[in-house]
This record gives structure tokens, C-alpha cells and sequence, in this order.
């Protein structure tokens, strides 16, 4: 049977018992909207979004940390009640998102942040035709046990990779969503923090990259997206890759 991603608010609980039919996945990997905080002019007015039209933009700013920490309490309190008991969170974030993150988590049992796996995206340099490496993203690894590993892996962490944005030419086939990821930069964490035949669970799966990369790799998924045009596109993605 072909994976479907739900649409669905994953600050509610009817998407995941949809997502998840009394399933409890291994892992919960997954990429949420990041703590960009609403730009404001000086008098208070809503500066209008740089770079992208407004009907296709789907980057989510809030008025503060308070209420990103708010949102990250809301829906990874969710998440984690579908988790097995030694699940291991790994949660894609900018800076401004680690402390509301952690906070949430730690109250959630999540005691151990295992390290921070860091993409380095490459860049191209104006005219000299040098690449260039800038820490891009990174995704925190948490767990309620002192080892977030598999019992059966039995190599080396890896803790960085290094990749452009659209590496494999996917994003330009499934609409360039801000949040997509090239599997290269996917493969370690989903091989590090699961094994083949697990359920990895993605409550923002945005264009599909993490469930994709999941389901290469043998892995189960179950996967939640806000708007339902882009959980149509994961459907259709998921559906190509069988």
C-alpha cells in the first residue's frame, strides 16, 4: 500500500491517530516551522515577506520565543505520545529554536541532548568559482536514555554533512518548499537513529524529503502536513518512489 501523507494541524490530535492507526513509531524525525520571528516596521506595522510570493509562502513567523515555545509544547507533546518508550527525537531548528526546543522536551522526559548534527551548505562564490561551506541548519538529538543509538549500529556517528540545497534536482520537480532537504544531507540520521522496518514519524513533512528518505531506506513513515496541496505532493512523491 502507497504512504500517505495526512493533512492535518499537528498541533491537534486527529491527524496523527490518523497518520499513525495506534501504531507508536521509533523516532520522531522531522523538520517543524523554525523560530523566525514576525518583522515588524518601527511603528508596528508587518513588514511584507522578502523574496516570495505571498500566496505561495509557507514560512511560519510568530511575535516571540514565548510563542514559538508555546507551538513547540502543543504539538511535540502530541508527538511524543504516539513515541515508543526509547524513541529518540531528532528535530531540525535554527538557533533562536534550540531553547524552546530542549525546554519543551526535557519536560517531556527527553533529558539527553546526544549533539547537534550540523548541515554545512555549500555556496558558490560571485566570479571566482570557489565553494564555500556555511552552517546552515542543524538538528538537535534527543532521548529519555543515555544512548540514543540502535542496539544493531555498529559505526560511527555521523555528526555534519555537507550538501547545497537542491543537490539531487528534487526540489525543483516538487515546488522549492523553503524547508526541503537533499537526501544525502537525510541519510545519516535516518540510518543513525532507526533501523530498516521502523516507524519514523514527520509532523511537518513539507514537500516529503523526510518521509522519502525514510522510505528509501526501508523505513516505515507516517507523515502530517498543514496544507493539504503540499501532503498531495508527498503522496504523489512517495507514491513515484515504490
Amino acid at each position: 500500500m502507497t504512504p500517505k501523507c495526512v493533512p492535518g494541524d499537528a498541533t491537534t490530535a486527529a491527524p496523527y491517530e490518523q497518520a499513525l492507526q495506534g501504531a507508536r513509531a521509533h523516532v520522531l524525525l522531522t523538520d517543524p516551522p523554525y523560530c523566525l520571528l514576525t518583522r515588524r516596521r518601527k511603528g508596528g506595522d508587518e513588514r511584507e515577506p522578502k523574496g516570495r510570493k505571498i500566496d505561495r509562502d509557507p514560512v511560519v513567523r510568530f511575535e516571540d520565543v514565548k510563542t514559538y515555545r508555546g507551538f513547540t509544547e502543543k504539538w511535540l507533546t502530541l508527538a511524543v505520545s504516539h513515541l515508543s518508550n526509547d524513541a529518540t527525537l531528532v528535530i531540525w531548528t535554527n538557533l533562536l529554536g534550540k531553547e524552546p526546543i530542549q525546554t519543551v522536551a526535557s519536560k517531556l522526559g527527553f533529558l539527553y541532548l546526544h549533539g547537534e548534527y550540523v548541515w554545512a551548505k555549500r555556496t558558490r562564490e560571485g566570479n571566482s568559482g570557489e565553494e564555500l561551506l556555511r552552517m546552515y541548519e542543524v538538528a538537535l538529538v534527543l532521548s529519555r536514555v543515555p544512548k540514543a543509538v540502535p542496539s544493531h549500529h555498529d559505526q560511527a556517528l555521523a555528526w555534519a554533512a555537507v550538501a547545497g540545497y537542491d543537490d539531487e534536482g528534487e526540489a525543483d520537480t516538487w515546488g522549492h518548499h523553503p524547508h526541503h532537504k537533499p537526501f544525502g544531507v537525510l541519510e545519516p540520521l535516518v540510518r543513525n537513529f532507526s533501523a530498516p522496518g521502523q516507524l519514523v514519524l514527520d509532523p511537518f513533512a513539507g514537500s516529503g524529503s523526510i518521509p522519502l528518505a525514510a522510505l528509501r531506506l526501508g523505513r516505515r513513515i507516517a507523515c502530517i502536513e498543514l496544507k493539504e496541496d503540499w501532503a498531495k505532493r508527498v503522496t504523489a512523491r512517495l507514491a513515484g518512489a515504490l
